[in-house]
């Protein structure tokens, strides 16, 4: 864990790193009443500057919050996460071939990409092997 971060980044980065599936702001908050934080607030600054920083990831879908499985993934232009509809698990990874794709895209387009994130939704394969 990176030492420059505050007490609240700590505490959400480190409920984040625990956690067996995505959280929300307000189940961070639950989790960590018994520690001080009482306000959203609390909770969302620290995520703020987590996923500034690159060490935890929003889903757009699930409006909830992972942290990042690899610290340097702020370097790549493509993170992509496979979310397991049955139980929760978020696996992120990075595609080589899609993302020169989608930069041939934009450079043929003119569209300047700031950020990508996709987001793959279906069963893990302990979910199909349990069905």
């Amino acid at each position: 864990m990176p030492t420059d971060l505050t007490r609240n980044q700590e505490l959400v980065l480190g409920t984040l790193n625990h956690a067996p599936a995505p959280l929300s702001a307000y189940d961070i908050l639950d989790l960590l009443r018994s520690e001080g934080l009482r306000a959203p607030l609390q909770v969302y600054r620290a995520l703020d500057k987590l996923v500034e920083r690159g060490l935890a990831h929003r889903l757009e879908s699930l409006n909830a919050f992972v942290a990042c499985a690899d610290e340097h993934c702020h370097r790549k232009g493509l993170i992509a996460f496979a979310i397991c509809e049955g139980c929760g698990k978020v696996d992120e990874f990075a595609d080589a071939v899609i993302e020169e794709r989608l930069g041939t895209w934009a450079g043929t387009t003119g569209f300047k990409v700031e950020r990508t994130t996709m987001e793959i939704r279906g069963k893990c394969a302990e979910c199909l092997k349990a069905a």
